[in-house]
């Protein structure tokens, strides 16, 4: 069963992966590709669940999800100074003058755990710890992972993704993970470890946000599922040949 959802995720990344060059060199994309697409997308769909992560990022990148070992002395100091580095940033955070408190939705608290990880940890001399450029060497925030950490004695890589959640919902079924692959802006370029570090949280509480506890998942046997969707922007929707009819002029024109 994992031999065959693999087969299948190879051939659906396959046509995603060369569609943009079909395009290129005849101009569009083969309508009858097009449509065998969607036809497969719809009868297969269901089948996309379970599938390993590691098999996503080989497919896409080329490189392997490697296991955190606890024996490994270079995966210990990691697990423990991410740890410390936690344990500091829920100190620190616990200070209701901290400006993490200004930010006015949770979900951009994030960005500033991030921030605060990628200090703290390069900050140690066995580490360096940096926001991992794409393959085209350009530092993105946006997309998975954030934070690219390295032990520098062994050699060793971990991608590291700080995520929060509200405290209870460690069992809800809500989509909270998401990764586009990409060839230009593909961020995983080399083989690692992958850790998630989850942070709960339990709202606001007068004007500060309170943080529960964190905890680190090791993404090796990680499994995700593909959904299939169809999207588009304003440029697309707001065509000049598309449009039927519109208002008068305003003042403001």
């Amino acid at each position: 069963m994992r031999l065959l959802r693999a087969i299948t995720l190879f051939r659906v990344l396959a046509f995603c992966f060369a569609a943009p060059l079909l395009a290129a060199l005849a101009g569009d994309t083969d309508k009858a590709d097009v449509d065998v697409l969607i036809r497969w997308l719809l009868d297969e769909e269901r089948d996309l669940t379970g599938i390993r992560f590691a098999d996503v990022v080989y497919a896409t990148a080329g490189v392997r999800v490697l296991p955190v070992d606890t024996d490994d002395a270079a995966d210990t100091e990691v697990v423990a100074a991410l740890g410390a580095a936690m344990d500091r940033i829920l100190v620190e955070f616990a200070d209701t003058a901290h400006a993490v408190h200004r930010i006015p939705r949770i979900n951009e608290v994030s960005g500033a755990i991030e921030d605060r990880m990628q200090e703290i940890l390069d900050a140690k001399p066995a580490f360096s710890c940096v926001f991992p450029p794409t393959a085209e060497g350009r530092v993105q925030r946006a997309g998975y992972p954030d934070l690219r950490l390295e032990h520098l004695a062994s050699g060793k890589i971990y991608y590291v993704d700080p995520k929060l959640h509200r405290k209870g919902s460690e069992r809800s079924g809500f989509r909270t993970f998401y990764f586009e692959p990409r060839t230009r802006t593909n961020k995983i370029l080399e083989d690692a470890a992958h850790i998630i570090v989850g942070v709960s949280h339990t709202g606001r509480e007068g004007d500060a946000w309170t943080f529960a506890k964190w905890n680190l998942i090791d993404l090796h046997e990680f499994e995700v599922r593909l959904k299939a969707e169809f999207q588009a922007s304003n440029r697309d929707i707001y065509r000049e040949d598309a449009v039927l009819a519109e208002s008068g002029p305003s003042a403001d024109d």
